[in-house]
């Protein structure tokens, strides 16, 4: 048999389906091709493996999987002894923002205290990271959350960060009171995407005290908010983050009142000693930025 074709199997039956499987696999693979080379595994056997719809193994595929699920899931413990007994490498999925602004700083200190340690690195929407987590593709996330939820991600709180507005230094409002305090607001509200813990935050207290002003433009990082603001575009929701340089020309509005947004490390299931490591780098690097 091809051992590739027994490994996407493998990931296929523990995923409990193809599509599943693809999202989560510790490497890229489309689901067509997870598919035809799942199909050319049971043409080889001339069994059927797995009912598609909805997903269950067969009796022959309960067997198989049986057989090699030990092989493929002490792969990562031989690693781990095959390095000397400890496993100093993290898999990490975070936003844009934080790859830019945290993520050397907290890389650099990991590295001063373990030499060797080595990381994979993904991009990944709040969503995702907890997806990820579940399935055990990532070690770790760092995000804006809404903290620990009902579904085995534990958060880990690293900072709180208020949420403000931008608006051009000159001819903008002064307050943000100014721009809240209207009957009808008109001017063009530049946000995050809709299912951001800011744009979220932002909309319920806005709801609380009901006031109607709901986003224009949703930009996919905050780095764009502030240059679509700077073009002129609206005023911008952003965090104020400890040690972000202000954008040039924009004046930042506090939103007192407003709820602060949480940067969480994000874990599922026991933290490994790399993890507990990391989160206590992060907290030191985090705290030298105020």
């Amino acid at each position: 048999m091809n051992i590739h074709h027994l490994e996407l199997f493998y990931h296929v039956a523990k995923c409990r389906g193809v599509s599943a499987a693809a999202r989560q696999m510790p490497y890229g693979i489309q689901q067509p091709a997870i598919s035809a080379q799942i199909l050319q595994l049971e043409d080889f056997l001339g069994k059927t493996l797995f009912h598609r719809r909805p997903f269950a193994l067969t009796s022959e595929g309960e067997t198989l999987f049986t057989f090699i699920e030990p092989f493929f899931a002490k792969l990562p413990g031989m690693a781990e002894r095959l390095r000397g007994g400890a496993d100093n490498s993290l898999r990490i999925s975070c936003p844009e923002i934080v790859q830019r602004d945290y993520l050397p700083a907290l890389i650099g200190a990991v590295r001063n205290r373990v030499p060797d340690f080595h990381f994979t690195l993904e991009s990944g929407r709040i969503e995702e990271i907890e997806t990820h987590l579940r399935s055990g593709r990532i070690d770790l996330g760092l995000a804006t959350s809404a903290g620990s939820k009902d579904n085995g991600i534990h958060g880990h709180e690293l900072l709180k960060m208020p949420l403000v507005l931008l608006v051009p230094e000159i001819g903008g409002p002064a307050t943000a009171a100014e721009i809240l305090d209207l009957d009808r607001i008109d001017l063009p509200l530049v946000t995050l995407p809709h299912g951001e813990p800011t744009v979220v935050a932002f909309q319920q207290e806005l709801q609380r005290r009901k006031i109607e002003w709901f986003p224009q433009l949703e930009l996919a990082s905050l780095d764009l908010v502030a240059r679509f603001v700077a073009a002129g575009y609206g005023a911008g929701l952003v965090l104020d983050i400890p040690g972000a340089p202000r954008p040039p020309g924009l004046r930042v509005l506090p939103l007192e009142g407003f709820p602060e947004i949480r940067f969480y490390a994000l874990t599922h299931g026991n933290r490994s000693p790399m993890v507990e490591l990391f989160i206590a780098e992060a907290e030191r690097v985090i705290a030298g930025l105020g």
